[in-house]
């Protein structure tokens, strides 16, 4: 029987590899193709940032929270909520195509900017710390697939512990960091644009999650009573 599972999560674990090396690549390719170029430094530096940090992801999941792992490489989920269907796409959409389209054209075909290279320091920490408060986040929460639901069959409940004591969407907040240094890394100003649209479908996203939550999840207002803040500790 542990052979079995040893073999199931091999797969998953195979499957979600070449899915994160799939889209990572399309990543690259939008950006490399808008540019026009490949000798831009600081956007190998960024793509090579954030293979690593999917592997560590995947590796920490595998090891940690492997039923997680296999839930969200599932495409349907029952009782998913459309309109979170609909934000996490475009999320998706924004994050993976258009950013680097836009940082493409702008620091490789027209060079309407160019940002100093001691920001990557920076933003590469920031990165780091976002990647690694997701990844916290999903070791923590076995319920923390990719859309909205109440996972009734796996019996869902509220987690408390680790970054949820801070704020109610850590996951979310690591985005957010992780896309904020997106721009800098790269060193594209235009890029901030389709980022900011990113941090805002994700502030629309997470107030109607929470307000989902404290309606549908057992458990859930009770916790909004000690941990206050949904994303930004002292904020909101």
């Amino acid at each position: 029987m542990e052979r079995k599972i040893d073999k199931e999560l091999r797969k998953v674990a195979v499957r979600s590899v070449i899915v994160t090396c799939f889209f990572l690549i399309l990543h690259l390719l939008i950006f490399f193709v808008s540019a026009g170029r490949l000798d831009l430094y600081h956007a190998w530096f960024y793509f090579g940032v954030v293979f690593v940090n999917s592997l560590l992801n995947l590796a920490a999941q595998a090891t940690f929270s492997p039923e997680l792992l296999k839930q969200r490489l599932l495409i349907k989920r029952e009782g998913s909520k459309l309109w979170d269907e609909v934000l996490m796409r475009a999320c998706n959409i924004t994050l993976m195509f258009v950013l680097p389209f836009i940082a493409g054209l702008d620091v490789g075909r027209f060079r309407w900017s160019s940002l100093s290279v001691y920001y990557v320091p920076l933003s590469f920490v920031l990165y780091i710390v976002g990647g690694s408060l997701t990844t916290r986040t999903m070791i923590e929460n076995p319920h923390f697939e990719p859309t909205v639901r109440i996972q009734e069959e796996r019996n869902h409940r509220v987690i408390t512990t680790g970054p949820y004591q801070f704020v109610r969407h850590p996951g979310y907040l690591g985005g957010i960091l992780s896309a904020v240094s997106i721009p800098f890394m790269i060193g594209s100003i235009f890029a901030i644009i389709p980022a900011g649209a990113y941090i805002l479908l994700m502030i629309i996203r997470t107030w109607l999650e929470d307000n989902t939550l404290q309606k549908e999840l057992n458990g859930y207002l009770e916790y909004t009573k000690h941990t206050r803040h949904r994303l930004f500790p002292g904020v909101w």
